[in-house]
């Protein structure tokens, strides 16, 4: 009982000692002044041009419009009826886009936390063409949001669209992918090939997230539903013995991505426990990795931190899932 009670003191004390920690972090985050995030409405500024005004539009917006793109392809998006659908449902969901102009605002306080040298970006709306892949595009000075990606991911134009990928196209999901693409220019690519260079490489991106968007639940920050993201805590020393006795760590075998990297369904053991697991849980663990090392190593700053390779990483973590009961 003693043993118990004073395991039980230590827990309370560290978990004491991390509030403490945060909350200091997020009220020195609080005075950072940031400038008022200017946002460009561009999708409302295209579907409410008329044709005839479309030179007027390109010499307002000339980075929108390619050359090799006519004027008749442009014409014929403004007048076609399901595009003028999807615009008129986009603007009814976000006719007022202050709510998110605010949230881009606090993450961009939280970036200069970090990066003190990091300017405010410009924050520019578009409908684009339903591409899932790069539903935000955060660059050193301007930030785009393609709005049709998070209309709810019930909505009818998303039919057809599997399920595993639509889960993800609701408004909740805008800064997590926000702060991913900002972390991706910040985070080097993978110097090598392994299994566990991706899954550090991710787990990087994921843990800027728990630093820049501190009030999201950890299954918005990575895409997850609750009951996928319960599982995946449930059978972590499970996945993890998994990776170990199949040697996969340190295998380029690029099969691997597409089993536990990659946006997917469910993750591939090949087990029966596929269909219950998420797609990219390589990707989780990378995660829980990057959070154990950073646990274990409070001196290392996240500059430092995000340079250093995979494999220090992984030797200095400390990594030891608990078995769940």
């Amino acid at each position: 009982m003693k043993l118990i009670f004073r395991l039980f003191v230590f827990s309370t004390a560290f978990f004491l000692i991390s509030c403490d920690k945060t909350s200091k972090v997020e009220k020195e985050v609080e005075q950072i002044k940031v400038k008022p995030i200017q946002v460009t409405r561009f999708e409302k500024a295209f579907f409410e041009t008329k044709p005839a005004d479309l030179p007027k539009l390109k010499q307002e917006y000339p980075d929108f419009f390619p050359p090799n793109v006519s004027d008749a392809e442009y014409i014929e998006k403004m007048t076609n009826p399901q595009w003028r659908e999807l615009y008129a449902e986009v603007e009814k969901k976000y006719s007022d886009f202050t709510p998110e102009a605010h949230e881009i605002e606090d993450v961009v306080r939280h970036i200069k936390f970090y990066y003190p040298k990091a300017r405010t970006p410009k924050v520019i709306t578009m409908i684009y063409e339903m591409d899932y892949n790069t539903k935000v595009l955060y660059t050193d000075s301007i930030v785009l949001v393609s709005l049709e990606m998070y209309l709810g991911k019930d909505h009818r134009f998303y039919d057809g669209i599997d399920k595993y990928i639509r889960q993800n196209f609701e408004r909740r999901q805008m800064m997590p992918d926000l702060v991913s693409s900002f972390a991706a220019t910040k985070v080097p690519p993978p110097a090598e090939k392994t299994l566990l260079a991706n899954m550090i490489y991710y787990g990087k991106q994921s843990y800027m997230q728990d630093l820049l968007i501190p009030d999201y639940a950890d299954a918005e920050k990575i895409g997850y539903t609750e009951e996928q993201l319960k599982w995946s805590e449930a059978n972590e020393a499970m996945i993890w013995s998994y990776f170990i006795e199949q040697s996969y760590l340190y295998s380029t075998d690029n099969k691997l991505l597409s089993r536990f990297i990659n946006l997917a369904p469910f993750s591939k053991f090949y087990l029966e426990i596929d269909n219950q697991s998420p797609g990219r849980i390589g990707r989780w663990i990378g995660w829980q990795i990057v959070r154990s090392f950073m646990k274990n190593n409070p001196d290392v700053t996240l500059q430092k931190m995000l340079l250093m390779d995979a494999t220090e990483i992984f030797n200095k973590s400390k990594y030891k899932p608990a078995q769940h009961e």
